[in-house]
């Protein structure tokens, strides 16, 4: 997360927001005196601290303010200019006290509100400062700061939707605003974190959390494997939209051009209105040269829905051969070809989208204007319900009969509402709707299906947003770093995050993206060297410390990794469970075998492959406790089945056949 330090100029901006109301202040008879000769005094202390403040001598200025407040000591203005230049300073603990006094005596001062938060929250205290923030912004509408602020105090607290709506009000004030983008970016994708965490506890077996796998395993190249996910989904109802289409798109991904063609072919015999059968037949198409039919294909594809196509006809280039994108380029391109000319910018654009991080079809260009809506299909006239616009898939205008709906908060409505609003390209309509629909229904597998996919592909076009805005800067590199590094690409990931340290060699955030890289790639030296690097700079990072240990513990040094496996213990919630389970995995090969299995035990949530229930088995085996050896083998089994039905690969599974009597049963010592 960004850090919340506010730079010179923007101090000064307060400053002078201050020094306006002192001069009139300054002009009246200072209370409690009666005499003309200290208020020239306290005049000439403030102009001292001016002159001071300009030449950025922010000691010389402080000690003037601090001797203005004594002599007028209630006086709010003078107060927080004490503390602006205590902050300009970087004495922090001394200008909350300052602030403190300025609201103290004036609640209404937008400043010492300010700065209270900015510097409760640098502090550690985010709760506390969300009151002041949140007091600021009623003060003033029109500082981009105070939301970019508020946003990252609720990001702090664990609050990433609120964030991400403070964020998107800084970026609504300053469009130019880079840190903003990153942010509502982080917030948006920590916010899809949840609700895939939570989708996995209340509905781990649902046809919806498997979509959402299947396609995870897309972004990872696994595409035989998605494949086999979406088919094993395909008789479950409920089940999201176009499912035997996403099945099309993974085989055809995997070179399986005939059955992906068979499968978009069922997909538009059972429902018609999915745009995603045709998208794939005209990609079909493209593929094998036949560029009339395609085209053919996709003028069907907008004669439907604009926006639905606009947001979609980037996968019609994914995969493409270059010879084939090329000469279709160049069939559509000619005047003589019957291509509506919005359709071939459309196409044009999807072309030539290269190797950007994300498409927003609203995207005019530049990145320091807001973006131009598209234009919105008009609204029809006829008395065709929602559900008939969905049937023949024209979304937008099935988002536009229901847009009242949120407010009136029908469920089935809200469901159909976020369907139509996602292929429409409207991701923040398909996101309200389906947070409609999750508060009338908090367990809904549809709900956080929506929910999900709306805000990662909002949270990929603020990243790239930022992008655009910091294109070559060490924080930009180290995010394409860590999208590479999520989806796979650890040689992609490892060269952004060389970029980004070349920029900066000291950039922890890089150093630690690197080590994580090196680390997927079992480079165990390079991960371990790298990490110690970035140690000397953050000892108590738990990151930095659980890699060392991995690469210890890869390299069979368990007591050597145990004293940082302690340090990582402060890990991010959902890294917990891998902590301990390496911490029982040491204990173990240390002859601690009690301790050993509390500690795996407190760690089976992060067990992937059965790997940490097979240690449980054998360790359950070594104390003469059959039972809970044979549940633990069991349970290995479990993982193993889930794993086949998932698709997943199991080239890792544990060897079972040592702890297995040919009865089946855990064999005793």
């Amino acid at each position: 997360m960004p850090g919340s330090s506010t730079g010179s100029p923007f101090v000064n901006n307060c400053f002078k927001l201050v020094l306006l109301i002192l001069p009139a202040l300054l002009a009246m008879p200072v209370l409690g005196v009666g005499q003309q000769a200290p208020a020239t005094t306290l005049e000439s202390l403030v102009a001292a601290a001016q002159q001071a403040e300009a030449a950025h001598d922010y000691a010389a200025a402080e000690k003037a303010y601090g001797q203005a407040v004594r002599i007028e000591p209630n006086m709010p203005e003078l107060w927080a200019n004490l503390g602006l230049m205590q902050q300009e300073a970087g004495d922090i603990p001394m200008a909350i006290p300052s602030f403190q006094q300025a609201n103290h005596l004036n609640p209404s001062l937008y400043v010492p509100n300010l700065f209270l938060g900015i510097d409760f929250l640098r502090t550690g205290k985010a709760q506390e400062a969300i009151p002041f923030l949140i007091k600021a912004k009623k003060i003033n509408r029109t500082d981009p700061q105070t939301p970019l602020a508020l946003g990252r105090a609720y990001y702090a607290v664990g609050k990433f939707t609120p964030a991400a709506q403070e964020f998107t009000r800084a970026i609504a004030l300053d469009p130019k605003l880079g840190a903003a983008w990153f942010a509502l970016g982080i917030a948006r994708l920590n916010q899809v974190e949840i609700d895939a965490r939570k989708m996995s506890v209340e509905a781990k077996d649902s046809p919806f959390a498997g979509a959402l796998y299947a396609e995870s395993l897309e972004k990872q190249a696994r595409f035989k494997e998605a494949a086999t996910l979406y088919r094993s989904l395909l008789d479950s109802h409920p089940q999201p939209p176009c499912l035997r289409s996403e099945l099309g798109i993974a085989l055809l991904r995997h070179r399986d051009q005939e059955e992906a063609a068979a499968e978009f072919a069922a997909e538009r015999a059972a429902h018609p209105e999915c745009g995603l059968a045709v998208l794939g037949q005209a990609r079909i198409a493209i593929g094998r040269g036949e560029n009339e039919q395609a085209v053919k294909l996709l003028q069907e594809l907008w004669g439907r829905d604009h926006r639905f196509f606009v947001s979609s006809a980037p996968d019609l280039a994914e995969g493409l051969s270059n010879d084939a994108a090329s000469t279709f380029v160049a069939y559509f391109s000619q005047q003589t070809t019957a291509v509506p000319n919005d359709l071939r910018d459309a196409l044009l654009a999807a072309f030539s989208g290269g190797g950007q991080v994300v498409d927003d079809p609203r995207d005019n260009g530049d990145p320091g204007q807001p973006d131009a809506p598209l234009a919105a299909a008009p609204v029809s006239t006829d008395r065709r319900t929602a559900e008939e616009y969905y049937a023949a898939g024209e979304f937008e205008q099935c988002a536009q009969r229901l847009s009242p709906v949120v407010a009136a908060g029908h469920a089935e409505r809200l469901r159909l509402l976020a369907a139509c609003s996602f292929f429409a390209g409207d991701n923040e309509g398909a996101f309200n709707a389906a947070t409609a629909l999750d508060a009338l229904q908090p367990h809904s597998a549809e709900a956080l299906y929506w929910s999900i996919q709306a805000d990662e592909r909002l949270a990929l076009q603020s990243l790239a947003r930022f992008q655009q805005l910091e294109s070559d800067s060490a924080k930009s590199h180290v995010l394409l770093g860590d999208i590479y590094h999520q989806l796979e690409r650890e040689d992609d990931a490892q060269a952004e995050y060389q970029k980004a340290l070349a920029l900066d060699p000291g950039d922890l955030a890089a150093m630690l993206g690197s080590a994580s890289a090196y680390l997927s790639n079992n480079n165990i030296e390079k991960a371990r060297d790298t990490a110690r690097v970035a140690l000397q700079r953050s000892p108590q990072s738990p990151e930095l410390n659980l890699i060392v240990a991995e690469t210890m513990v890869a390299q069979y040094q368990f007591a050597e990794a145990e004293p940082y496996l302690m340090k990582s213990l402060n890990v991010k919630p959902q890294m917990l469970g891998h902590v301990h389970a390496l911490i029982g995995k040491v204990y173990a090969e240390t002859g601690r075998t009690s301790d050993a299995i509390r500690q795996l035990k407190m760690g089976e949530s992060s067990d992937e492959n059965g790997a940490i229930h097979y240690l449980l088995a054998r360790l359950y085996r070594q104390i003469g406790d059959t039972k809970d050896a044979s549940a633990a083998l069991d349970q290995v089994k479990t993982i193993k089945k889930q794993q086949r039905d998932r698709g997943v690969k199991t080239i890792e599974d544990p060897d079972l056949s040592s702890l297995e009597s040919p009865s089946g049963e855990v064999s005793t010592p």
